[in-house]
């Protein structure tokens, strides 16, 4: 069989299967077991194929036609560039994440010395893009799970900042870091828990339950962090957090009880209001 016929034959697998991109997928999959790009098989298309790289391509579509997610096949996703590992213990980078991440880097590059705080970091995404594009940037990373908190110090390691980015293991309830941050951000679980089990399945049943699970309303993390958040006195905080379709209203409500002042709503490349923006100072 050569590249393109077993290219063709996986992607109308995928298409067969409902799920979306099928040829950009089958793609992806080729190139991940070849080991080469794609600009360097996609002239020798019509050469055989050896059969340990067809058997590899058959296994992995196996498992992505019982919706195992593309990502957690490959081992890894791109993030704002960037290259990040990704498994079944963290949320799976999404592109709208990608806007809370460049609205927080473009805020800490006007500060001489940015502290940051990166709440639920997940894989790390967040921290690591903002450290790439500011170099004098000292960010804390912090998440409830310590499962997570392995993948994200396998990316701070992949991109060597060690140095740079500290690793706390803290949940959006309890006590944050004692010390001031400039800069607060999140992607917080903003999901209602009754409309998960209707989200897909690489969804609801691959991606972690506690990075997805917003409480009965999907704000329930909101208000914790609307409070916990809040700086101590004579400290000024900037508060930016991602949130769900058609929260913008509720958040901003949560934030402004709370003392926060409401700056701006962002909208994402889809032109929904994705990110909130807040500052407070403290009295």
């Amino acid at each position: 069989m050569t590249i393109i016929e077993l290219l063709t034959e996986t992607a109308a697998s995928i298409e067969k299967s409902g799920i979306e991109s099928a040829r950009c997928e089958a793609e992806l999959m080729l190139s991940h077991v070849l080991g080469q790009k794609r600009s360097h098989w996609h002239f020798k298309s019509a050469e055989e194929v050896l059969l340990p790289v067809e058997l590899r391509l058959r296994a992995l579509l196996a498992e992505r036609l019982r919706r195992v997610p593309l990502q957690h096949l490959l081992g890894s996703t791109s993030f704002c560039g960037l290259e990040i590992q990704v498994d079944h213990r963290v949320l799976i980078p999404r592109p709208e994440t990608e806007t809370l991440a460049e609205c927080a880097w473009t805020f800490a590059k006007q500060l001489p010395a940015p502290s940051i705080l990166d709440i639920g970091t997940g894989s790390g995404c967040i921290a690591i893009a903002i450290a790439k594009h500011v170099s004098v940037a000292k960010i804390c990373a912090m998440d409830a799970s310590s499962s997570a908190l392995a993948v994200a110090e396998g990316n701070v390691r992949l991109h060597q900042f060690e140095n740079r980015i500290r690793l706390v293991r803290g949940d959006f309830s309890e006590g944050l870091p004692a010390e001031h941050f400039d800069l607060i951000v999140s992607n917080p679980p903003y999901i209602p828990t009754g409309e998960i089990a209707s989200l897909q399945p690489e969804v609801r049943i691959h991606d972690p339950r506690l990075a997805l699970d917003g409480g009965e309303d999907g704000l329930a993390a909101f208000r914790h962090l609307a409070k916990r958040a809040f700086p101590k006195p004579s400290n000024r905080t900037t508060l930016m957090m991602e949130m769900g379709d058609g929260q913008g209203n509720a958040v901003a409500e949560i934030l402004q009880s709370a003392g926060w002042t409401v700056e701006r709503l962002v909208s994402d490349l889809a032109g929904c209001e994705r990110i909130i923006i807040a500052n407070a100072l403290a009295s």
